[in-house]
């Protein structure tokens, strides 16, 4: 009997959660989507909704302001997949603090939780974010510049990290660094002397407030570093999470398609009528199909227990060709209205270009 099975089924909870979770995309995150991007704000509104849901509530302990209850990636694979067919960049910024919870969960000592966990289960959003990219062409996540260098009891970080979601709004931040012992993960407060944070401009994402981070001999205390760091596991739980936004962003290019290739007519009829148009309408899905199901995979071994990097490696790398593919037959299929930005297509494919570009920054 093969051991790759995996149900598909959903239990009680998560169905009720994404029944809510569709809901207020419909009703509130979709609508304000071009707003968002127009501004090139994170929206607060939207941002405490999200938040409300309790994504990063979950697995704190309860005598940390927690719920306590078991990790589940897949869950939270599911959340990010239907809050990003709202709006994949507000979706990437609001899921942050839980991606360093679920960081400071898997590589952080208890002292580290104590101190770090309940600020991130309070009831309003605090922003925390996972800093990994580097600004350069050849970047490899584990041959790193950013460095860390032991001095008595505290660390020296140097370097420059780039595409940090909603950075404007953190209050620390986990950085990824070279050690003397390989890659290692530091708990960077935002005030920390020493550390600039600037807006970065950017194609897409433009509402997730992306920044670059500068760290010109930050000090922090050699407690800040976690001690059980794997960045094969960040990596990793980071490709689903991104994987996840893919597949949400590229499901609202096809919903949003399907009707305008029905509705709209050249030559008398309904484009949809012509094999061209139907053929690729068909290949986005069974793309977006291929997407998802690997994703699911990739989640439902890593919450097994099971080796789940594989998946997630082959889910990425799918996810990276296929999304782009899917955001620029969106434009294509709407012809010049893709174009403008009456349409939201461009914006589905601006950000959708990303998922190639993000390392490490939504680990589920």
């Amino acid at each position: 009997m093969s051991t790759d099975l995996f149900d598909l089924t959903l239990n009680e909870e998560q169905r009720i959660t994404r029944e809510n979770m569709q809901r207020f995309v419909r009703g509130s995150l979709a609508p304000a989507a071009r707003q968002a991007d127009d501004s090139a704000c994170l929206p607060v509104e939207l941002v405490s909704a999200i938040h409300d849901f309790g994504l990063s509530l979950m697995p704190v302990p309860e005598a940390l302001g927690g719920v306590g209850l078991p990790r589940s990636p897949l869950s939270n694979a599911l959340a990010a997949e239907d809050l990003a067919s709202g709006d994949m960049s507000v979706t990437l910024a609001a899921l942050q603090p839980m991606a360093a919870v679920n960081a400071l969960m898997d590589f952080g000592s208890e002292e580290q939780q104590e101190q770090w966990l309940p600020d991130l289960a309070a009831e309003q959003w605090q922003g925390a974010a996972v800093a990994l990219v580097e600004p350069r062409a050849t970047f490899e996540p584990s041959e790193l510049q950013t460095r860390a260098e032991q001095s008595g009891g505290q660390i020296l970080l140097s370097g420059t990290k780039s595409l940090v979601p909603a950075g404007q709004s953190c209050r620390w931040f986990l950085v990824i660094a070279d050690t003397a012992n390989g890659p290692g993960a530091f708990i960077v407060p935002s005030d920390t002397q020493g550390l600039t944070i600037s807006p970065e401009a950017t194609m897409g994402l433009r509402s997730a407030e992306l920044s670059t981070l500068v760290l010109d001999q930050v000090s922090v205390p050699a407690e800040h570093q976690l001690p059980n760091f794997d960045l094969q596991r960040l990596l990793a739980l980071s490709w689903i999470g991104q994987c996840a936004l893919a597949v949400g962003c590229c499901q609202a290019v096809l919903d949003y398609a399907i009707p305008y290739v029905k509705e709209r007519k050249a030559f008398g009829e309904p484009i949809a009528w012509r094999q061209s148009v139907a053929f690729m309408v068909a290949d986005m899905a069974i793309e977006i199909e291929g997407m998802r199901l690997m994703m699911l995979r990739a989640a439902s071994r890593a919450e097994q227990g099971l080796s789940f990097y594989r998946e997630a490696y082959l889910a990425q790398l799918q996810c990276m060709e296929k999304a782009m593919a899917i955001g620029t037959n969106g434009v294509q299929l709407f012809g010049g209205a893709g174009f403008v930005r009456d349409y939201p297509l461009e914006m589905w494919y601006r950000n959708l270009r990303s998922i190639a570009v993000l390392h490490g920054s939504l680990m589920v």
